[in-house]
């Protein structure tokens, strides 16, 4: 068995719940009301969405190499 790990960002929604996209897996979404509920149904969807792309015989994504920033810019008025 592999481990694949895969960055997930959870945004608030303003009706309440976190969204949760995956940014390797294009159109990977969950929702849950709260945050740990939404990390659940994150990984669902992520080994839903793997299922899917082996069952279609294609290439399952990997973040290996890719490197992450945040960067702060100021905003002028």
């Amino acid at each position: 068995m592999k481990l694949l790990s895969y960055r997930i960002l959870l945004r608030e929604e303003p009706e309440g719940g976190y969204t949760v996209i995956v940014p390797a897996l294009p159109d990977c979404i969950a929702y849950g009301d709260t945050i740990e509920e939404a990390i659940e149904m994150a990984k669902e969807a992520i080994e839903l969405y793997i299922e899917s792309l082996r069952n279609h015989g294609k290439e399952i994504p990997s973040e290996e190499g890719i490197l992450e920033y945040a960067l702060m810019v100021e905003l002028h008025a």
